[in-house]
């Protein structure tokens, strides 16, 4: 597998899922806003109406909702995996700088911390290329690992 294919469907599940959400419900209200709008002039024109217009203000719900469930049926799940295609290329490049840290902080040399073409964050890979430079190329012998103890035992 070449070393800069993704691995996982979604490098930071969190992150990429809140942020999707958060398109999908702006979505959502501009779906609820344009439902509103079109019962309101349609309610308007029940009241222009020469007639009782009753039964006008019913039918005009029952459209409204006919309008609104294809359109939420098309533009929720396009809003969904553009939000989780977008955020690949921001959650990708946290995961990889987070996996690149951690064998930084374990002592090891890894070599420089890169990024797939057309990712975000290439100018803060760059500077922590930078910033671990020194740890990463100094001549010292690496710190032995050491394995962290699981949470709640005592020392």
């Amino acid at each position: 597998m070449p070393p800069n294919r993704r691995r996982s469907k979604l490098p930071k599940p969190r992150l990429q899922l809140r942020l999707t959400f958060l398109f999908v419900g702006l979505t959502a209200l501009g779906l609820l806003l344009q439902y509103l709008l079109f019962l309101a002039a349609l309610g308007n024109a029940a009241v222009e109406d020469s007639g009782d217009g009753t039964q006008l203000v019913v039918a005009a719900g029952l459209l409204a909702w006919r309008a609104l469930v294809p359109t939420a049926l098309v533009v929720l799940p396009i809003t969904f995996a553009v939000g989780v295609l977008t955020m690949y290329r921001v959650a990708g490049p946290i995961y990889r700088f987070e996996k690149f840290l951690e064998s930084v902080a374990r002592g090891e040399r890894p070599r420089d911390c890169r990024l797939r073409r057309g990712d975000q964050l290439q100018e803060l890979c760059g500077l922590i290329n930078r910033a671990t430079e020194p740890l990463r190329r100094s001549s010292a012998p690496p710190e032995p690992k050491r394995e962290l103890e699981p949470a709640g035992r005592g020392v």
